[in-house]
């Protein structure tokens, strides 16, 4: 083989190489998933410097006090919108209920492709939510609040690692991922910030500590 076809296969081979590299990349799971995309480290460190600092109080709680999976449009609920926002290919029936697609847990890095291993997170636990505020609003805050699309508040992710997760916040329970952690906090304390909603010590010290390392 002379040198010039020598050198060609190789300029050849190693164009295919990083083709195959660069569609391995597109192709690979991103770390934010489609959740709307939080402040930065550094905004959040600054949020959560005025969060006011509180007790928690449960007294009262009611899920249902929480109107949630509300009709957006058409036939889909917020369920519904987020499991075709979240994942690949979705594919939905005539009544909106996925029936086929893809779907990347950033929480613990499983992928699924039945909808029905999928739970919808408010990343802001109800419970939480109503711990530090939220059971002064009114029923149509609460129901804003369980159903916000435009802040980085639900997310669909495995089922029984949110049914771990139930109502805990940083201060006893982070995704297993620890990649996704720091998307995690700062979205935490832009959605409390949102909404006005206070933290109590050992969860402020837990995000503190987060957000330091982001």
């Amino acid at each position: 083989m002379s040198k010039f076809y020598a050198r060609r296969r190789v300029s050849i081979l190693a164009a295919l190489s990083g083709l195959i590299a660069s569609v391995a990349l597109f192709n690979a799971p991103t770390a934010s998933a489609a959740l709307p995309t939080p402040v930065s480290a550094a905004t959040a460190r600054t949020y959560l410097a005025s969060l006011t600092v509180a007790t928690e109080d449960r007294t009262g709680y009611d899920r249902d006090l929480f109107p949630h999976w509300i009709t957006q449009s058409g036939a889909c609920n917020t369920r519904e919108v987020v499991l075709k926002r979240d994942g690949t290919n979705v594919v939905q029936d005539s009544s909106c209920a996925a029936t086929s697609g893809s779907w990347y847990s950033v929480y613990d890095g499983a992928t699924w492709t039945a909808a029905s291993d999928l739970d919808i997170d408010h990343l802001v636990p109800l419970a939480e939510a109503w711990d530090s505020g939220a059971d002064s609003w009114t029923t149509s805050r609460r129901q804003s609040f369980a159903n916000d699309l435009t802040r980085p508040q639900l997310i669909a992710v495995t089922d029984n690692v949110n049914q771990a997760k139930g109502d805990q916040d940083p201060a006893t329970w982070m995704p297993s991922r620890t990649a996704y952690r720091c998307t995690y906090v700062r979205a935490w304390v832009q959605v409390k910030y949102y909404y006005g909603l206070s933290v109590d010590s050992a969860e402020k010290s837990a995000l503190t500590n987060y957000l330091a390392s982001c």
